[in-house]
């Protein structure tokens, strides 16, 4: 039985720029309504080196540069990402019904490597998702109530984080 509803992503890429960078790591957590975890996947994605040293420069990448170089350390053991897009779809088709709807912090902006680098996986996602930053700003600027999670910038964390997150703004509705 397909009972997963939210595919939780999350992409670390190179930079933000769609059109310029490229994904780097992919994390994916299928839930149900109730934030229960029924799957996990994760990935990594080859890009080439040159992409690498021109867009993973800059304040950000200083600032993180252990993130930084866990990146690129693990990159020659990525796979291209027309194969882990194959295998993200097989994830959905087995945890997922027909509606999938993705969720995370600031997910838009995941979204928007999706449709560039993931078009077939584009085409299975609801146009409708699950952004807990559109709570975060509610709680921290009506209620002066902040949550904060580690900003480990890796894949698979962020999205435990994200969900961690919101169960803590459900807490308030119970």
């Amino acid at each position: 039985m397909k009972k997963a509803k939210l595919l939780w992503v999350d992409l670390e890429m190179t930079g933000l720029d769609p059109a310029k960078d490229r994904i780097l790591e992919v994390a994916a957590i299928a839930t149900d309504m109730e934030l229960n975890e029924i799957a996990k996947y994760e990935a990594v994605v080859q890009v080439d080196k040159q992409i690498i040293d021109n867009r993973m420069v800059g304040e950000f990448w200083e600032k993180n540069s252990a993130t930084r170089d866990a990146l690129i350390e693990q990159n020659d053991s990525g796979r291209p990402v027309a194969e882990v897009e194959k295998d993200m779809i097989a994830f959905i088709d087995k945890y997922f019904g027909k509606t999938i709807y993705l969720a995370g912090n600031s997910i838009h902006q995941d979204r928007k490597f999706i449709e560039r680098e993931m078009p077939e996986l584009d085409k299975r996602l609801h146009y409708r998702m699950l952004d807990v930053s559109a709570w975060k700003i509610y709680f921290e600027s009506a209620l002066g109530k902040k949550y904060t999670k580690p900003e480990n910038h890796r894949a698979l964390d962020d999205i435990n984080g994200s969900i961690e997150e919101l169960q803590w703004y459900l807490t308030f509705l119970k």
